[in-house]
């Protein structure tokens, strides 16, 4: 994976070496000599940039830089941590598109199969594809989680573009795509038959409202994703000192960071993604916020807990709720107490899971089952099983 990239700009490595001691820019090894990339024994995550925005809808030349993103990841110091970083530089802009495309799914799939989480900063989100395409020899379904204000399926017919990818993600063969979770989107910015489409898929979506006002709500989505991506857009404006974000609406730092972090904890993540990306040089804020949602996603990831043997008594109790003609069973983690619900394998159907599946929730999930509610996620995980 070399090849494709290009060391840490002088700039960035200037300012590592009058950090002062104890900061992470004096632990994260860098790749700053070309085609010489550090040690990635015993590597935990990978910094990568994409410096890549061609096929943004409103692009009209301007580059990406993340040199202000780096100068504040590297100022910041780390948590009680004892898993190493490293910063393997950036992928340039191909001849074309869709040579980008190829050196971000060569270098991510790469990462992965070294266990290695890569912490991709990328310039417009339609470089979302090339990363789940790194998943294609996975060797099981993804779930994708996008934290954005758009749903971003557009027309797959058409050619792609930053609010078109997933549509791609979901025709284009091979199809890994399980599952795919919208978090914080803002009806007003999205087509009705987007909204439509959603709902017809079987598809996860959380409007802002519903999440500011219980932040916890997407830890279960978070603990059954493989995909983690941030489009910044879904910060509002104030937060972010940053002319790429428009809106005044959206989640404020302290929110971003706390969903950044249930992303870390989560066993199964393993990349986590912040794109629409462009020049931060005029903007520190937005920089710093930006460094200190990777803070606290690298956080979330030191402290992930593994759970006991789903079969075992002993680490878990289980809860059987009759609702009309089905029998819901929970199961609460005695080491986390985390909640799940079984989604039963469907023997007459050639269903997509194969095997019993255990879909991660919340008490309160099992409080409206009490009541005789069955839990949306539960509906939509089992109805899209059927399909």
């Amino acid at each position: 994976m070399i090849e494709f990239l290009s060391p840490v700009s002088k700039k960035v490595i200037a300012h590592k070496e009058v950090l002062p001691a104890g900061v992470l820019g004096k632990q994260i090894q860098t790749h700053n000599i070309e085609g010489e990339l550090p040690d990635l024994k015993d590597v935990k995550f990978a910094i990568l940039g994409i410096l890549e925005n061609r096929n943004d809808e409103n692009y009209i030349g301007e580059a990406v830089s993340l040199d202000a993103f780096r100068k504040a990841f590297y100022s910041l110091y780390p948590g009680n941590w004892s898993d190493s970083i490293v910063d393997i530089g950036d992928i340039n802009k191909g001849e074309t598109v869709q040579d980008t495309y190829f050196a971000v799914k060569t270098v991510v799939e790469a990462l992965l199969k070294k266990n290695i989480i890569p912490l991709i900063l990328g310039g417009s989100q339609d470089l979302l594809y090339a990363h789940y395409r790194a998943y294609d020899s996975h060797g099981s379904m993804i779930n994708l989680v996008n934290v954005d204000t758009n749903f971003d399926l557009g027309d797959a017919e058409k050619p792609i573009h930053n609010k078109s990818y997933v549509g791609k993600i979901i025709i284009d063969k091979p199809y890994n795509l399980f599952n795919y979770s919208a978090l914080g989107y803002q009806s007003y910015f999205n087509p009705p038959e987007e909204i439509a489409l959603m709902e017809k898929l079987y598809f996860d979506a959380y409007r802002l409202g519903e999440i500011t006002s219980d932040i916890t709500v997407v830890e279960p989505i978070l603990r059954d994703a493989d995909i983690v991506a941030l489009d910044i857009s879904a910060i509002k404006s104030a937060e972010m000192s940053y002319s790429n974000t428009a809106s005044p609406n959206g989640f404020d730092g302290r929110e971003i960071c706390a969903i950044a972090r249930y992303a870390g904890i989560s066993n199964r993540v393993s990349s986590f993604g912040v794109y629409e990306l462009k020049d931060f040089k005029n903007a520190e804020t937005g920089a710093m916020l930006v460094a200190q949602i990777l803070w606290y996603f690298v956080e979330g990831v030191n402290f992930r807990v593994k759970e006991g043997a789903f079969d075992s008594e002993k680490h878990y109790n289980s809860y059987k709720v009759p609702i009309n003609d089905e029998v819901l069973t929970f199961k609460k983690s005695n080491k986390t107490g985390r909640w799940w619900i079984e989604l039963p394998f469907i023997s007459d159907v050639n269903n997509k899971l194969k095997t019993p599946t255990l879909l991660p929730c919340t008490y309160g999930d099992y409080l409206s089952a009490t009541n005789q509610e069955i839990p949306e996620r539960w509906f939509k995980a089992r109805r899209k099983n059927e399909v």
